[in-house]
């Protein structure tokens, strides 16, 4: 029998998402609705040649406006804010532009993890240069600072891989280090300025965010992924759905797919709000040996014992909405 820690579990959207407002995409016009991530229909799906031109086009034009907007920003240049750019930048870019559908990639991710790292490792250093062996801790501070900022990350579902770097380099890096509090302005414009370029560009040929806070539908109140005691098979499909099934699976050899796999589609998220208007719903269930993971249009159902990380979740849930 496993521990019972195992079982522990903290959700801060329980707490967060009553006070979240359903996102207002149907009361925006299109095309700004478009770039900010809503469909109405599911795009197509494409092969790995278009995000990879897309995602240098992205990483070039985005990297460089940060540098030049962190150059000519008079607040900066009055509190003699050194010209730099933080590293962590770029391992944020390549989740913004090329993993895209990537739950750390989100804008909640994106934004919430470098603020709270940046906060966390600005203050660990300014805490250990209290102490006249700040050199001599130096190391200890850098690790101290990007353990909690992870720590805090997961609790609040704000995950974001480069935030780590940020914490870490906020201590360890002399040049960081000598921006003090001003680190976090600096973050949070690049993070801005990287946020509007992917927006724009991301939203060209594919789909970004896939959603902006949570994938969970807000109207509900509640999470879409259930979990059950017992795994029980699903009900045998009748006949229409067996030939409709049959057709898909024909059509999949024709066109080169490999016949009776599903292709992944990008569909709509951040709950029914999100959601195609079409309000097609679908299932996929993979088999083990009693075991079922169950996913439909807006429902994820796996079993009680399946121990999932909240990045996990999230790439579930928003598997669901492309159904």
């Amino acid at each position: 029998m496993p521990p019972r820690h195992w079982a522990w579990n903290f959700d801060i959207d329980r707490f967060l998402n009553p006070f979240v407002p359903r996102p207002p995409w149907r009361h925006v016009p299109y095309p700004i609705a478009h770039f900010l991530g809503y469909r109405k229909t599911k795009p197509q799906a494409t092969g790995n040649v278009v995000p990879v031109f897309w995602s240098f086009i992205g990483i070039f034009c985005a990297i460089i406006i940060i540098e030049q907007a962190t150059k000519h920003v008079s607040a900066f240049e009055d509190n003699g804010v050194p010209t730099v750019i933080v590293g962590s930048f770029g391992a944020a870019a390549v989740l913004q532009f090329y993993a895209i559908e990537s739950p750390l990639a989100q804008p909640r991710n994106a934004i919430g993890g470098q603020l709270l790292s940046s906060i966390i490792g600005v203050g660990i250093a300014k805490l250990f240069r209290l102490s006249h062996r700040f050199d001599d801790i130096q190391w200890l501070g850098g690790a101290l600072a990007c353990a909690t900022a992870t720590a805090l990350m997961g609790l609040t579902k704000t995950m974001h891989p480069p935030a780590g770097a940020t914490a870490l380099l906020a201590v360890a890096d002399k040049k960081l280090l000598d921006l003090g509090w001003w680190l976090i302005p600096v973050m949070m414009l690049g993070c801005a300025l990287m946020l509007g370029v992917a927006l724009i560009l991301n939203n060209i040929e594919r789909r970004f965010p896939m959603y902006w806070w949570t994938p969970d539908d807000l109207c509900q109140g509640k999470s879409i992924l259930q979990r059950v005691r017992e795994s029980t098979p699903p009900k045998p499909p009748n006949k229409s759905v067996i030939d409709e099934e049959k057709a898909i699976a024909s059509r999949g050899s024709s066109d080169g797919t490999e016949p009776g796999v599903l292709q992944p589609q990008p569909g709509a998220t951040d709950g029914a709000a999100n959601a195609p208007e079409t309000g097609a719903t679908g299932n996929a269930v993979a088999r083990g040996d009693q075991e079922y993971l169950i996913i439909k249009h807006g429902k994820v159902i796996v079993p009680k014992d399946m121990l999932l990380s909240q990045e996990e979740e999230q790439l579930l849930e928003t598997m669901s909405y492309r159904l």
